[in-house]
């Protein structure tokens, strides 16, 4: 009876646990979480749009003209009558030279040629009558041509002697050192009673012509060569011969508020560094740019009527190192692409070959998007749908 007893209580046992794990299995069934959608992502749709592509280049500013002024005549400088640092005229007074002495260079040249238009006087006279006696046979013709011979050498040493005043002239005016140029003038390398010799190798000083002022700014050959191909195949559009304006960034990077003009391009390369000059014309009304001054100019290429970009952000290395995007391609799938940047435009790629028009790129959920995977695609920059009711927090975002 015992034995039957237990036999009984273990089968009673052995039901209710089987009721009690279907309970739990049913319950758990329940409330077990739905089946997980395709990971959404958001795209950009490759549209063509108009760009105006430029090139910085760095340069350095230069004078428009600049004369370094040097005595033409030896002598003390008497007065320096010019502040360093000043604005000049041209035809100032900047130096005056001791002059005593080409003042009497001047008065000996004078003397000399009175004397020398004193004695074309009387030569011209006696070959006049000696020309006169000589038709009557009074005097014999070696007389007549020696008169003549007379008073023409009397005429040569006047015009030597009016020469030599001449230059006695402009020596005493080469004492007044001017100004050869208007602009802004800078130390002087001598002081009063200093010696100066003529045409010196050292300048006494250096003006230079500030405004309007030269940015010399360099560009390899290659870049050019790449400029012109592309505007002679369409691919950018602009006028050569149109004016081509220039924007200008200082060393500290702050912008130059003026815009300048492009004038020329050197008509060689410069062999050592394979590069051309370009010169721009910059207006300096406050003459905030100075000589020798490191600048950056924004110089126009042309315009790309049919560019794509591409946010940085969607943009990845592949281990080559070549450019590549993800696409949502065919039935909503994830395939990789590999494309050719030209350069950066602000903060996205100028993409030169590998996508067309209506090519979607994935920017936002790059992390879920694996090749070959399906997604769910919602334009880059929209808010995420919201989550159904009764979702536990966080399942959205899994």
């Amino acid at each position: 009876m015992k034995i039957r007893f237990r036999r009984t209580l273990l089968v009673a046992g052995a039901v209710a646990l089987l009721f009690l794990l279907s309970g739990c299995d049913n319950k758990g069934g329940a409330q077990g979480p739905p089946p997980a959608g395709p990971p959404e992502v958001g795209i950009m749709e490759v549209k063509p749009q108009l760009v105006e592509l430029t090139t910085e280049l760095s340069g350095r500013t230069a004078p428009r003209l600049i004369a370094e002024v040097r005595p033409q005549v030896t002598g003390i400088i008497q007065k320096r009558l010019f502040t360093e640092g000043a604005d000049v005229k041209k035809g100032e007074v900047l130096y005056q030279i001791d002059d005593a002495m080409y003042r009497a260079d001047i008065a000996k040249a004078k003397a000399t040629l009175a004397r020398a238009e004193a004695y074309l006087v009387p030569a011209r006279l006696k070959a006049e009558r000696f020309g006169e006696l000589v038709q009557v046979n009074a005097i014999s013709k070696q007389e007549a041509d020696d008169a003549a011979a007379a008073r023409k050498q009397a005429e040569a040493e006047i015009l030597a002697a009016s020469a030599a005043f001449d230059a006695a002239r402009i020596n005493l005016d080469y004492t007044v050192v001017k100004a050869p140029i208007s602009g802004r003038i800078g130390r002087s390398a001598v002081t009063t009673g200093a010696l100066v010799t003529a045409n010196q190798a050292t300048p006494l000083a250096t003006v230079q012509q500030l405004d309007p002022i030269f940015v010399d700014v360099t560009q390899s050959a290659a870049e050019m060569l790449r400029m012109q191909r592309n505007l002679g195949s369409g691919l950018l559009k602009g006028d050569r011969k149109a004016k081509v304006e220039v924007t200008l960034l200082l060393e500290d990077g702050t912008p130059y508020p003026l815009p300048g003009e492009l004038k020329f391009s050197e008509v060689t390369v410069e062999q050592s560094t394979g590069s051309v000059t370009l010169r721009a014309e910059f207006p300096n009304p406050e003459q905030t740019l100075l000589p020798g001054m490191f600048v950056r100019a924004v110089v126009p290429e042309g315009v790309n009527e049919q560019a794509i970009l591409v946010p940085q952000r969607g943009v990845t290395r592949n281990p080559s190192g070549q450019a590549m995007v993800m696409l949502v391609g065919a039935e909503e799938k994830v395939e990789p692409r590999v494309i050719q940047v030209a350069r950066t435009i602000n903060d996205s790629w100028l993409v030169s070959d590998g996508l067309k028009p209506g090519d979607r790129v994935i920017l936002e959920g790059l992390q879920k998007a694996r090749p070959g995977t399906p997604v769910k695609t919602v334009p880059f920059g929209s808010k995420p749908e919201p989550a159904p009711a009764g979702t536990p927090p966080g399942a959205a975002k899994k």
